[in-house]
């Protein structure tokens, strides 16, 4: 695999006009399957498992999780077993129908991921020591990977994104989940840099989870981008995705990357990046949750995410 990205130029001729240079790091393309900041999160969990000699992977996500997905692949990569506590009992109640219609776990069961589905009052627990030992004594003795993915060797992982040609930049943009990514590029971007997180979910907390891995450099979130809450999308980020797509040959997913750019994108237009700026948004992968989102804006007989140039 890959250990470093590239960072594609994104060309707009209004970026020209404000006199800003915005450049795209491509982590969607460390790896087909472990992509982007997962392949970072993951890589020295799987080390430290395996120097506990733990054989099996245990983990937590929902139903169209881009950790599940890439997890249950380095299990089988990298040899490890793996379970999948999945939010959600009802999808395991006819799980024939669920897996034909969820690529994301039937790609995990593939892999050979045992998949448990639990409700979402239990699921809520899934930090709780008695819930863990609960699973322990049902499933046997695993290596514990937190939902999202995020530790402090998640963090170390994703320290690594930013190298130091990175330093040219003035800004480096970053969607925000748990805030692992952006807590590991917070401690590796040089201290002329200032950081900036764009949450896609509507929280008011992650700046101290973010505090508690990092060095307080210059850093802030910029909340205005989340569309009201996590995996929540409207026309306007549809419309945006599949335009980029069009014109830049990138495609973006609707959950992290999509947020990201079109705030960056709304910023800029804005004037809030001063005149000279150059900018860098890193594309953090998760387009395997496109499918998810285009089954349901099929339901709902609405314009889908465009993967390919039938426009």
């Amino acid at each position: 695999m890959l250990e470093t990205s590239y960072n594609s130029p994104i060309v707009e001729p209004f970026f020209r006009d404000l006199g800003v240079d915005l450049y795209l790091k491509r982590e969607d393309l460390l790896h087909p399957y472990i992509s982007g900041n997962k392949f970072r999160k993951l890589k020295y969990n799987l080390e430290e498992a395996r120097q506990q000699k733990k054989h099996t992977l245990l983990t937590f996500g929902g139903a169209y999780s881009n950790h599940i997905h890439a997890t249950a692949y380095a299990g089988k990569k990298y040899g490890f077993k793996t379970i999948g506590i999945i939010r959600g009992d009802e999808l395991g109640e006819d799980i024939e129908k669920t897996l034909a219609q969820n690529t994301t776990l039937a790609f995990a069961q593939k892999q050979g991921m045992q998949l448990h589905f639990v409700s979402r009052n239990d699921y809520k627990l899934k930090n709780s020591k008695d819930y863990l030992t609960r699973l322990e004594n049902k499933f046997g003795n695993f290596y514990v990977l937190p939902e999202g993915g995020t530790n402090p060797l998640a963090v170390k992982g994703c320290q690594e994104i930013l190298t130091q040609t990175d330093s040219e930049f003035d800004y480096i943009c970053c969607a925000v989940g748990t805030g692992g990514t952006l807590s590991g590029i917070i401690n590796s971007a040089s201290p002329n840099q200032e950081v900036i997180g764009f949450p896609v979910l509507k929280e008011n907390y992650l700046h101290e989870p973010i505090k508690k891995y990092t060095n307080h450099r210059k850093w802030k979130l910029n909340r205005e981008y989340h569309l009201g809450g996590y995996a929540k999308i409207n026309t306007e980020l549809i419309t945006f995705i599949n335009r980029f797509f069009k014109q830049h040959s990138i495609t973006l997913d609707p959950i992290y990357t999509g947020k990201l750019l079109m705030g960056v994108y709304k910023e800029i237009s804005k004037g809030n990046f001063p005149k000279n700026s150059r900018i860098l948004a890193v594309h953090t992968g998760g387009l395997q949750g496109i499918a998810g989102v285009n089954s349901r804006l099929q339901k709902k007989h609405q314009d889908i995410i465009k993967t390919s140039y039938e426009f």
